[in-house]
């Protein structure tokens, strides 16, 4: 009894250390563009993050149910079995977030977790132990689907932010009032952020409470001191910061101006506010990514550097078997060493954080550098020295292109005529003439 009350606390522990990894990790899905844009000081843009991720949590439990009554199978695997698989879980969901972190790679906390689960689930307790069909309509159905919902609104968005305020297009850093826009949509997908992402954690530690038999498994509604640990443990790692993904969300995909911040956001926001309504866990990372894309393609002169895409995209995709793998590993440890194996996966999870966290200090990245080049974006929109016309232009061109062309037919119908009076003039005046001719002539005779 000891011994499974020691496991439960450990894994809450680590749960909510991964939580906070969350937090700090996932930061820049709400607040990269408001600073790179100069809408919101660093440090007030992640304080404001923090508390909106602390009210957000309190908003819903859909996702939460996800977790502790979808994806796997609890009923298929007794506690003792169950709960050191969670612990493996969550250590490979922290590995692969720290790691990410270190490299600037806006991945997805979400399928992390999901990863370390499956793999530690599979070498534990089987494969029947995992429900594929929810991992596939709530997990990777959303992951692919997500982002490119979410880039082609934000597309939209920008296409007609930009169409609406056309008459700013050659003014330096044009379309300031999108700025202030930013500040709500920003906080708006923080609250989102916080709807979705706290409540992961929260169904893990409800998953291992109903393993333990410390929750009644008809209950799907995590404990209230849940939601607030929860709450409190990703607003803190909110505040804390992410700031390499910072720096990679507002400055390495694409330049952000404001009216492209104010669309990527609000796609950002709607996309994830639906998903949570609707119970899918999907990536507030690959959604605040895809968002950023489409904003970017939407307006014109900018550029999206898609090598960066490609390493972000090389991320997504190897983070459910990555994670799931460091899972599956630190799940054989203590399927083979029992209780002595979480004690080593403890351990080994302790070095490779501190390992990475020593790593990043080479080369930190702080709120002061993050963004070094904040709201040096120029122009709104990149006008060429000789553009080619626009369609209304193209509309005036050929308007004045008809008239001319009226008015040169006009002329020439004018002259045509005119020339055609003056012939007729001539032709009776030379009769006239023959005429005086031959009556002169006739007089002269007669004399």
């Amino acid at each position: 009894m000891e011994s499974a009350a020691l496991i439960v606390v450990l894994v809450v522990a680590l749960a909510l250390f991964f939580d906070f990894t969350n937090g700090f990790h996932d930061t820049a899905n709400a607040m990269a563009t408001p600073i790179a844009t100069g809408a919101l000081k660093p440090k007030v843009a992640v304080l404001l993050a923090a508390g909106l991720n602390l009210v957000g949590a309190f908003l819903s439990t859909e996702v939460s149910k996800t977790i502790s009554h979808g994806i796997i199978r609890e009923d298929q695997i007794t506690s003792s079995t169950f709960l050191p698989l969670i612990f493996a879980g969550l250590i490979g969901a922290i590995t692969w977030n720290m790691l990410t972190w270190l490299l600037g790679l806006p991945s997805s906390s979400s399928h992390a977790l999901f990863g370390g689960l499956i793999g530690a689930t599979l070498v534990g307790a089987g494969v029947m132990a995992v429900d594929f069909g929810v991992v596939l309509s709530k997990v990777i159905l959303p992951a692919v689907i997500s982002p490119l919902t979410a880039g082609l609104i934000a597309f939209a968005v920008t296409k007609l932010a930009y169409a609406l305020t056309r008459r700013y297009d050659g003014k330096p850093d044009g379309r300031d009032g999108f700025r202030w826009g930013q500040i709500f949509t920003s906080s708006l997908v923080a609250l989102a952020h916080g709807t979705n992402d706290a409540q992961k954690t929260m169904g893990v530690i409800t998953l291992t409470l109903i393993l333990a038999g410390w929750q009644d498994p008809a209950q799907d509604d995590p404990h209230i001191w849940v939601i607030l640990a929860c709450a409190f443990t990703i607003a803190l790692g909110t505040y804390m910061g992410g700031w390499r993904i910072i720096r990679t969300l507002g400055k390495g995909l694409t330049d952000v101006k404001p009216a492209q911040g104010f669309s990527a956001e609000t796609s950002t926001a709607a996309t994830i506010l639906a998903s949570s309504a609707l119970g899918f866990a999907l990536s507030t990372t690959q959604v605040a990514s895809g968002s950023v894309i489409g904003s970017g393609l939407g307006r014109r002169g900018s550029k999206v550097r898609w090598r960066t895409v490609g390493r972000i995209a090389i991320g997504w995709l190897l983070t459910l078997p990555a994670a799931g793998a460091v899972g599956a590993l630190a799940a054989l440890i203590v399927h083979g060493l029992g209780t002595w194996g979480i004690f080593i996966d403890a351990l080994l999870a302790l070095a490779i954080i501190v390992a990475l966290f020593l790593q990043s200090r080479r080369n930190r990245v702080t709120a002061s550098n993050a963004m070094s080049e904040v709201a040096e974006s120029g122009r709104a929109v990149k006008v060429k020295r000789n553009p080619p016309p626009t369609r209304r232009q193209r509309e005036i061109e050929r308007e004045e292109a008809r008239r001319r062309a009226e008015e040169e037919a006009r002329v020439r119908a004018e002259r045509k005529a005119q020339a055609k009076a003056d012939a007729k003039r001539v032709a009776r005046e030379l009769e006239q003439q023959k005429k005086d001719a031959a009556a002169r002539a006739e007089g002269k005779g007669r004399k």
